[in-house]
């Protein structure tokens, strides 16, 4: 991985502006207003394409260069955009065939954001001339201190269906299986006479009348990831050709994006940033807030990373755009801080007047600076600097939690054995209940080396790679204690079943074999013999060298294995084989790898970050009732000494650089 220092140092605070929007009386101040704020980091020109390149050849950077100008005069630096990320008007005008093409063959036209096919020529060409001219005038620039590519690249526009993306396909599979017959071999196409003779008979899988080829379905999310990818390399070589600063683009770990296989993106990346938006369409969306604050430390390969954007309250695509309560944000930003952010960055400074995003919420929003808004920007920022001792520390954790975006796109195919099974609620679920006991996880890529971690939980992994799957069964061979959760081991990186009984991959580590899936219609349960009850799924589940720790006690299985334990070489296993509330069951399993733990309550965040002799415990509070932990040290926000005992407000947040013991 290339990951280089944070853009700036210590722990610190920026923003996504978008002057276009305003006059130069508004830019002057805004300029002001964010030295009031501790603003450090700006970025600039996301969607600069239309006033860079008002027509095609004629370039005018006035605007930009007076922005710029602007932010270095007052000791701001800039997150310089390379304004590529929609296309203007006289492109797609001049040349339609740059627009993207959905599923059912339709195209989609100008007016949003992203409207561009990644496979096009003339699209890359455009893009790439426009991005020399930024680089070339602003390279050496002294305020330039990050490389913006594009923007939240594959939000709307990863998977496109056009003759010109069917073409790129076909030399994507061509350089995957080099041979017709194996690409045939490895899509099963003797299945439904599906078998090709060559390969221009391969197109992208556009609806069809019935359940599509699952493996191709799989191949075309690889190609669609790997060709955005491409497109970023392009932008990427031009920066660095003109320029020595860090390039990267924002990610978006989030509950709704799964386009792009990050863990391939991340070894591009000098800096690993990501956007994150609180979703309440979940059930606990600050639940899942931390939960891509580890992955994102995961694809950082566990050191500091750079949070793009997140909002100051409420956003505008939601169905429901909550407003966040007084002390909210800063709880959210501080848990991303507690989770390994070392700079903080908001979509965007002031709140626009205009457009599809003028309900978006901004650090300065329409009522201005008179406001509980702007007022937590101001309390935030001095938290930030108190804490700025924290940057360059890295979280403590001794537990992993396997992610593979292969697995998220293969166990959600159209023809499954429940499509109320899916991939990222089984990954949430896991990642909840360790959060629940207070146990710190980092979330990593299959593959990775497990032999620092104590406890390590694979949840719904239903395509593994055979060296994937042995390097897991290895770990709990060396004394590893290892979890699996039902739908996982199925198949492999094909998308072939994995013969002989499941969880196929992990039927010896486990010492079980099921003969067959047994779902359950949503909203039947059945009764545990621990006096749980499981949903969605059972399975007709033996053991061989495993041990039944839970029975079904009623139901089509009735008698048989829900939970297993069993011994595998010096390490311990446990399978879960239907969906049940996992706390106590993984807390179980904590206590037998010796995993610490900090608490047993969800609405409280207990984090460490260390590094050298240095040792912070983050402790956020979002419970409207007091809490008291044990902890020595100083709190970095409060300035007071903490002597055996920390008191934590309802809704409060305290930051401990702890005594070395």
């Amino acid at each position: 991985m290339k990951t280089v220092s944070m853009p700036l140092p210590g722990v610190s605070l920026g923003c996504d502006y978008n002057p276009e929007q305003w006059s130069p009386d508004v830019w002057r101040e805004d300029a002001a207003l964010m030295r009031q704020a501790g603003v450090g980091l700006v970025a600039v020109n996301i969607f600069g394409w239309s006033n860079l390149e008002p027509s095609p050849g004629k370039y005018r950077f006035d605007d930009l260069d007076q922005v710029i100008e602007l932010m270095h005069a007052n000791g701001i630096k800039i997150n310089l955009g390379t304004g590529t990320s929609s296309p203007p008007p006289w492109l797609t005008a001049l040349h339609p065939e740059v627009l993207p093409v959905v599923e059912d063959g339709t195209t989609r036209y100008q007016g949003g954001r992203q409207g561009w096919c990644p496979s096009s020529p003339v699209f890359r060409s455009r893009a790439l001339d426009l991005v020399e001219k930024v680089a070339e005038r602003y390279g050496e620039h002294p305020a330039l201190a990050l490389w913006h590519v594009s923007n939240e690249l594959g939000c709307h526009n990863a998977l496109c269906y056009c003759e010109t993306s069917a073409e790129a396909f076909r030399d994507w599979l061509r350089a995957r299986y080099q041979k017709i017959e194996t690409l045939n071999e490895a899509w099963g196409t003797s299945f439904w006479s599906q078998r090709y003779g060559a390969w221009n008979e391969v197109q992208v899988p556009r609806l069809t009348l019935s359940i599509r080829n699952p493996a191709q379905l799989v191949d075309f999310q690889r190609f669609s990831s790997d060709n955005l990818l491409g497109y970023y390399r392009a932008e990427a070589e031009i920066l660095r050709r003109h320029s020595t600063v860090p390039v990267t683009t924002n990610f978006m770990v989030t509950a709704h994006i799964r386009n792009l296989d990050y863990w391939s993106w991340a070894p591009e990346m000098d800096v690993i940033a990501n956007d994150h938006y609180l979703d309440h369409r979940l059930g606990e969306p600050v639940a899942e807030l931390s939960f891509a604050a580890d992955l994102t430390r995961g694809l950082a390969g566990g050191r500091p990373w750079m949070l793009m954007e997140q909002a100051a309250g409420a956003v505008n695509w939601q169905p429901h755009n909550l407003t966040k309560a007084p002390g909210e944000m800063i709880r959210n930003s501080l848990t991303h801080v507690a989770r390994g952010a070392d700079s903080l960055c908001f979509f965007q400074w002031r709140a626009s007047a205009q457009g599809a995003e003028k309900f978006h919420s901004a650090m300065l929003p329409h009522a201005g600076t008179d406001t509980v808004a702007w007022r937590e920007v101001l309390k935030l920022s001095a938290i930030l600097d108190r804490i700025g001792e924290v940057a360059g520390t890295e979280v403590e954790s001794d537990v992993a939690l396997l992610f593979s975006w292969d697995s998220w796109w293969s166990a959600e195919g159209e023809a499954r054995p429940s499509q109320a099974v899916t991939y990222l609620d089984q990954v949430h679920a896991s990642h909840r209940a360790l959060r629940e006991q207070g146990v710190t996880v980092d979330v990593i890529a299959p593959g990775t080396d497990l032999s620092r971690y104590k406890l390590v939980v694979v949840p719904c992994l239903y395509m593994v790679s055979d060296s994937d799957a042995q390097a897991i069964t290895d770990y709990v061979s060396a004394g590893g204690n290892l979890v699996v959760t039902f739908f996982s081991g199925i198949v492999d990186e094909r998308d072939r079943i994995r013969l002989g009984g499941y969880p196929g991959a992990f039927r010896d580590v486990l010492g079980v074999l099921a003969e067959e899936f047994a779902p359950l219609r949503p909203g039947d349960e059945v009764t545990l013999s621990n006096g749980a009850t499981g949903t969605l799924w059972t399975e007709r589940l033996r053991t061989t060298t495993a041990t039944a720790i839970v029975t079904y006690e009623d139901g089509p299985m009735a008698g048989l294995p829900a939970v297993t334990r069993n011994q595998h070489g010096a390490g311990t296993a446990w399978y879960i084989a239907t969906n049940t509330r996992l706390s106590d069951l993984l807390k179980e399993a904590a206590d037998v790898a010796m995993v610490k733990t900090h608490k047993e309550d969800k609405n409280l965040e207990v984090v460490r970050r260390t590094g050298g002799d240095r040792s912070y415990l983050f402790v956020i509070n979002h419970s409207p009732d007091p809490v008291e932990l044990p902890a020595t040290g100083h709190d970095l926000i409060t300035g007071q000494p903490v002597i055996g005992a920390l008191h934590v407000e309802g809704g409060g947040v305290a930051v401990i650089r702890e005594e070395a013991s």
